[in-house]
């Protein structure tokens, strides 16, 4: 579980094929003295497992399945992404529950400044639309956002100084995909829908 505030932007250090999926090993500005093995990390919003690790750095193995629903397959060598650690019990819930299960990939079709923020509209699967509500929260590359417009399955939000500046959203542009993860009381309620519907 985790919460979308993104503690540190990691690097990708390699992208290796390994048991029908990937393992990737990252740079991390955490002190891996105190990440364990089996510990979980959300990077750009996809829960990893940390299977191996050293000074700075975290490898772990992504299956097939996350490669086909999220943007990890595209990472290469150099590629910035946002990094979270599970949430602990105690820790202060300043974004909203995030799971670290992305349900689907969106690209950037604008950026642009509005005052000293960023006005970004993401174009989401379609598959999603309804999911996707104004003033409702989603995450995006595990970042989380308020939607404060949607038209279908694009919608936009707005990004403050802060949160451009301490994420790997100031090292992307227009074209660019994207995690996405609806809001886990979006996807519960659509479920609770389709059973009174049966």
């Amino acid at each position: 579980m985790f919460t979308g505030i993104i503690a540190d932007v990691g690097r990708v250090d390699s992208a290796e094929p390994a048991a029908g999926g990937l393992r990737l090993k990252i740079a991390t500005p955490f002190d891996s003295g105190g990440i364990d093995r089996g510990a979980s990390i959300a990077c750009n919003g996809a829960c990893l497992t940390v299977v191996e690790k050293g000074a700075r750095w975290f490898a772990a193995d992504v299956s097939g399945e996350t490669l086909a629903r999220t943007t990890l397959g595209d990472w290469r060598p150099g590629r910035r992404i946002n990094l979270e650690r599970a949430l602990r019990l105690g820790d202060e819930l300043g974004g909203h529950m995030v799971l670290g299960h992305v349900d689907g990939v969106g690209s950037l079709a604008d950026i642009r400044d509005e005052g000293a923020n960023r006005r970004v509209v993401v174009d989401g699967p379609a598959e999603l639309a309804s999911f996707i509500a104004c003033k409702g929260s989603i995450a995006v590359d595990g970042i989380s956002l308020t939607v404060n417009s949607v038209e279908n399955s694009r919608f936009t939000v707005n990004v403050i100084p802060y949160t451009w500046q301490h994420t790997a959203l100031a090292h992307m542009g227009t074209g660019d995909r994207v995690n996405i993860e609806i809001d886990m009381m979006a996807r519960y309620a659509a479920r609770l829908m389709e059973c009174k519907v049966t």
